[in-house]
């Protein structure tokens, strides 16, 4: 059976909660992502920090492997309510249908999540992707469970290799996937998977954190 290493959604909230001191607009460097908790699912994607374009960055190298760096974190969304990173993928997945869960495998992805109820599945997720094969802007349920919301960014080869910036308002995207108000969440996560098709990719992270602008992050 496929492994389904959508459920680090509702996994990284399974313990206590880790309330960290909450800035004015939380940032994470790679330094800081690198000691992050990995939550495994199939095997270990290899997390590593590297220097790309004269910065420090992070590297998430799977290799028909799924597992997570994840933060348990409440964010205010009415302060902060743009989520903001850069990334980087090696290449897509050829032949996935990413709606499956044989096709449940992207080359970089992050999520943001937040809990619904005292239950540890009790946890709503927007898990932003880059797609292989699924259209740029494409949303669709997770194939796992419809908790989990997957929204396509970027998709297929014609930007891989290169650094793209994104700014995204987690508000506005939970209200739409989800049709329900958010005010915070309690954590995210970010990952490069393979594990249902046994498929290897390469995703560089940077600019992670959250802001009260729109305004997009200065890639590498």
């Amino acid at each position: 059976m496929p492994n389904s290493s959508h459920l680090v959604v509702t996994g990284l909230l399974l313990g206590a909660w880790s309330l960290y001191s909450l800035a004015s607009e939380p940032y994470f460097s790679a330094e800081q992502i690198i000691d992050w908790p990995t939550r495994s699912f199939s095997g270990e994607t290899q997390y590593q920090l590297v220097t790309r374009d004269g910065q420090q960055v992070l590297q998430a190298r799977s290799r028909g492997q799924a597992s997570a760096k994840y933060l348990e974190r409440e964010v205010d969304l009415e302060r902060t309510p743009y989520l903001h990173w850069c990334w980087r993928v090696s290449g897509t997945h050829a032949g996935l249908d990413e709606t499956t869960k044989a096709g449940d495998d992207y080359p970089a992805r992050v999520y943001v999540a937040r809990k619904t109820g005292l239950l540890p599945w009790q946890v709503q997720s927007v898990n932003y992707g880059w797609a292989s094969n699924q259209p740029q802007g494409a949303d669709w349920p997770n194939a796992f469970t419809s908790r989990a919301h997957l929204l396509a960014l970027r998709s297929g080869n014609s930007q891989v290799d290169e650094w793209v910036a994104e700014v995204r308002d987690v508000r506005e995207d939970f209200t739409t996937l989800f049709g329900e108000g958010v005010t915070h969440i309690d954590g995210l996560a970010l990952m490069s998977d393979g594990d249902n098709a046994g498929v290897d990719a390469t995703a560089w992270f940077s600019h992670l954190g959250f802001s009260a602008s729109a305004e997009p992050p200065d890639c590498p």
